[in-house]
């Protein structure tokens, strides 16, 4: 993308450019949901260069390095592989419950347990301190569930007795350089859910994108209704002429 070209047509790969970038900057902190929600809306509407480039003109280019980590390609899992020790290693729940969701870093191993109880990890907007990592839940007439974003390899090991864990994650391949989680442990008269769910992000791009669509929908119905009601004028035009000049070789 260039600034020497303003009114060149923007690209379907330049507008995912410029959203990625967006999506990056929402996940550091840079941008709030409402001026990413603007943003991104701004995007799939432009048409040009010239109303692509003020877009992202504040926030860092590709390949740019961020303050306190190393250099990673922006949307990359790379970026997500913080190592360290991780925000905290356990949870515990006990005729109660527990919530690990938003910015945090799943440490290499992390240990849960649920007595009537249950409790909620979510790594969608989570980072990672290993390329693996293990999450160890122990259910006792409880449960949990296990929230992971698309792209990350699932393998489930844990075991049911009078109790169960979901399977159903299992065999979707992982993208490359993305993290993978092993969940282990066992259920007892409990269960252990994992789903695969979308982020907030990509949620509200697919939102911004279907509105797009049928905004594009409606302007071609325009378009073609206009081509029909022209379509119509210029044969009333021409049926008049020629009424006219039938009259006027009548009168001669």
């Amino acid at each position: 993308m260039t600034d020497d070209a303003p009114e060149l047509r923007a690209s379907d790969a330049d507008r995912e450019r410029v959203a990625e970038i967006l999506r990056d900057a929402l996940a550091e902190g840079r941008l709030d949901m409402a001026e990413f929600e603007e943003r991104l809306e701004a995007t799939y509407q432009a048409r040009t260069y010239g109303e692509l480039t003020p877009i992202t003109r504040d926030l860092p280019a590709p390949g740019a390095v961020s303050l306190g980590k190393a250099p990673a390609e922006p949307g990359s899992w790379a970026a997500r592989i913080v190592g360290g020790e991780g925000s905290s290693t356990g949870a515990f729940a006990v005729l109660g419950g527990f919530q690990r969701k938003g910015r945090w870093t799943v440490p290499r191993k992390f240990t849960c347990f649920a007595f009537w109880g249950g409790g909620e990890l979510d790594l969608r907007e989570a980072d990672f301190a290993d390329r693996e990592v293990e999450i160890k839940c122990v259910a006792v007439m409880g449960g949990m569930q296990v929230v992971v974003p698309p792209g990350v390899e699932v393998v489930v090991r844990g075991v049911g007795i009078m109790g169960g864990f979901d399977h159903r994650e299992e065999g979707v391949p992982g993208e490359p350089g993305a993290p993978r989680v092993v969940v282990t442990g066992f259920a007892f008269w409990g269960g252990v859910g994992v789903e695969r769910k979308p982020t907030r992000a990509e949620r509200e791009r697919r939102r911004l994108e279907r509105r797009q669509e049928r905004l594009d929908r409606k302007a071609a119905r325009r378009e073609l209704h206009e081509g029909f009601r022209e379509d119509i004028e210029r044969a009333h035009r021409r049926m008049l002429d020629g009424h006219r000049e039938l009259r006027r070789r009548e009168d001669d």
